[in-house]
């Protein structure tokens, strides 16, 4: 039984990638005409697809800053629009309700109408939104803003994801996933300094400073939209800004394991391979560990510094060290899973690392300020540095154009968009003056499993890869990527 898997799975890689020509590792060293088109497109693509979902994490992540802004004087969010704690996690789940139900279509738009015009559109649309919440005065109002805001939202981020599939070698993605992904922890940096010089804004106007909050981080957005529909390439194949001989090359070093833009849309065949491989589950069941400590952190960090003993606009301004060490360690963590061939490990190392700053918060007495402050840093670093490798892990071991847009989406909307539903609902009000240990204790489980996860993965492929090479009597074959 075991070797007849073996030679199905030599056969599905010849079947798939076209056959003897199938590489796991590069031949040789890169060439100073691929480093040099690898750079053309870094230039044009990574800084526009960081911008984009900083933009995007900034609008969505605003709502916590302003839940507490001016809180003392009676003009935040919360006493303005008559809403309770629980309505107010009803208006964030709804979210990512949306956020969950959308991402698959999504997917399957941007390959049918071009990224660049699917992706300006949804960023418009969000950017509208966004300041629409400046205008909100109930709860039923907020709710159903939130619901409209996560589904323009959905597609962005696995979009993005599948979009470096287009451009990039497997070794080449989780560095620049994190270079996207880590412009949220940017975005969350920049957005408590935002916010506590917004915080200053109260009444200007006749508008409460959380207001203009909405209104002036939504309007960026609605602007970029118009230079996106004209500045995101779309394929390697139609990039007018490349010379004849650079679009030759860069169709010609993905031709086994990129995706094409000129492949045909999902197939129901192609569905139904992607949904039975069990594999993919079970990156579905880790992408579900890691979401919920990504969505506490990005709703509830303003709360959780407000119950260090930071108030008002010192809490916001409190948000930002902690997100801007997490970025340099997702770079650093990205950059050295692609370079070692290693994503499954580093994920599991730095979701060990966030589990032990979570588990530090929970069982440290709830006034030691300080020492929580330093274990809130520990754990964002963690959480947030273990996600690009795993995204560029999945996408390293899907091995069709419409499979991978598929696989994305599920995994960040079956297995992301319910674990980020969890992470709204750990962080209680109630257990503010306790250090919120609900909160701290679920998210230290989860990445514990995450790393467990991870390293049954790693287990899992490297016996697959032996099956295949034991099959393969001496072709040469594509192994899965660890």
């Amino acid at each position: 039984m075991a070797d007849q898997r073996s030679e199905l799975d030599v056969e599905i890689a010849k079947e798939e990638l076209g056959a003897n020509v199938v590489q796991y590792e590069n031949t040789g060293p890169i060439t100073e005409a691929e480093k040099a088109l690898r750079w053309k497109q870094d230039k044009r693509i990574v800084p526009l697809s960081a911008g984009i979902y900083f933009l995007c994490y900034l609008d969505r992540s605003n709502i916590g800053n302003a839940k507490i802004m001016n809180a003392t004087t009676g003009d935040d969010l919360m006493t303005q629009t008559g809403m309770t704690n629980f309505q107010y996690t009803i208006a964030l789940m709804i979210f990512l309700v949306a956020y969950g139900l959308l991402e698959v279509p999504s997917n399957i738009l941007l390959k049918k109408l071009r990224p660049s015009r699917w992706i300006a559109f949804l960023m418009f649309s969000w950017g509208a939104l966004t300041m629409g919440l400046g205008g909100v005065h109930s709860y039923a109002s907020v709710t159903v803003v939130r619901f409209l805001l996560g589904v323009f939202e959905a597609g962005l981020f696995p979009g993005l994801v599948y979009y470096l599939t287009f451009w990039y070698k497997t070794e080449e993605r989780s560095i620049r996933v994190a270079f996207i992904l880590a412009s949220a922890t940017l975005a969350g940096a920049f957005g408590g300094a935002i916010a506590y010089g917004i915080g200053h804004m109260n009444q200007a106007g006749g508008l409460s400073a959380w207001r203009w909050l909405f209104i002036l981080e939504g309007i960026p957005s609605c602007l970029s939209a118009f230079f996106v529909w004209f500045l995101l390439p779309d394929y390697p194949e139609s990039a007018e800004w490349l010379t004849i001989q650079e679009r030759d090359l860069a169709v010609q070093r993905l031709a086994i394991e990129g995706s094409k833009g000129h492949h045909k849309a999902m197939t129901w065949a192609d569905a139904k391979e992607t949904l039975v491989d069990w594999r993919l589950w079970g990156h579905y069941v880790v992408y579900f560990g890691i979401s919920t400590p990504f969505s506490s952190l990005s709703l509830f960090t303003p709360s959780i510094t407000a119950g260090l003993g930071y108030q008002n606009l010192q809490a916001q301004l409190m948000t930002v060290p902690p997100y801007a060490v997490a970025y340099v360690v997702s770079i650093l963590t990205s950059w050295s899973a692609d370079h070692f061939n290693a994503r499954g490990l580093h994920s599991a190392a730095m979701a060990t690392v966030g589990a032990i700053g979570f588990l530090a918060s929970a069982v440290l007495p709830a006034d030691a300020y300080a020492s929580r402050y330093g274990c809130l840093i520990v754990a964002a670093s963690g959480a947030f540095a273990c996600i690009p490798p795993l995204l560029g892990w999945l996408s390293s071991n899907i091995f069709t154009t419409a499979s991978v847009g598929l696989a994305i989406a599920l995994n960040i909307g079956l297995g992301g968009a319910p674990g980020q539903i969890v992470g709204v609902w750990i962080y209680k009000a109630d257990e503010a003056k306790a250090g919120y240990p609900t909160g701290h204790w679920t998210n230290a489980a989860l990445l514990f499993m995450v790393a467990v996860g991870c390293v049954m993965l790693r287990v899992y492929y490297a016996r697959r890869n032996r099956k295949i090479l034991n099959a393969s009597n001496g072709e040469e074959v594509r192994l899965f990527k660890y």
